[in-house]
């Protein structure tokens, strides 16, 4: 019996790729290059700086230049965090029906904590949540299962009695080491080589208010 929903955030709550392209955007055109296309970001940007850095520059951590292109980048999204960025459709009915069934509720994501917590609040849901944990509160971020640990620890409720929904396949392997019911958000980013479908996880849903169905 579920008794908890955990959520990761970008591309699974919340739409956040016109923010984050934006940033890589600014990257390159101070440095003549053309921008690239919100479709060539969307499935890369759940892997957050590091993995749109790679796209849009070929560059990866160990490179001389990363740690510079880095804090570029976050001072560029920091400065743009939540123009673009709107809750997926069908996320606001999802999380009253959850309210509704007091069904606690909460997000586990490696975004850091200085870009999420403030993203939670324009959005309006940072009172509603039950548990945060962000990426930089953990020693280790998924698809280790830490901080999905953590959440179920916070919020009192054993790992096999909560789910998670994501949009990675880093999201599929963290629940299936704590023994949480991973479901896949086949609406969101989905990056990665291989579809979804062969992540490993049982459920996969094309729409937030599918997920009822598993409660």
């Amino acid at each position: 019996m579920i008794k908890a929903v955990l959520f990761d955030f970008d591309g699974t709550l919340a739409d956040t790729a016109p923010d984050l392209g934006y940033a890589l955007n600014q990257q390159r055109i101070i440095r003549g290059l053309p921008e690239l296309a919100i479709e060539q970001i969307r499935p890369i940007a759940s892997a957050g700086s590091r993995g749109l850095l790679e796209l849009g520059f070929n560059i990866k951590p160990g490179h001389h230049n990363y740690e510079a292109m880095r804090d570029e980048f976050l001072g560029f999204y920091t400065r743009r965090l939540c123009h673009d960025t709107r809750l997926f459709p069908g996320v606001s009915e999802l999380l009253e029906q959850l309210r509704l069934r007091n069904l606690p509720w909460g997000i586990v994501t490696n975004k850091p904590a200085r870009f999420t917590r403030p993203l939670l609040k324009i959005l309006g849901l940072d009172q509603q949540t039950a548990c945060v944990i962000c990426g930089d509160e953990v020693n280790h971020t998924k698809p280790h299962p830490e901080s999905l640990l953590k959440a179920s620890e916070h919020i009192n409720i054993i790992p096999e009695e909560c789910l998670y929904l994501g949009d990675d396949i880093r999201d599929v392997h963290a629940s299936l080491a704590a023994g949480i019911l991973p479901i896949v958000a086949r609406y969101g980013y989905l990056g990665g080589k291989e579809p979804p479908e062969k992540w490993g996880a049982k459920y996969l849903i094309d729409h937030p208010h599918e997920l009822l169905a598993y409660l």
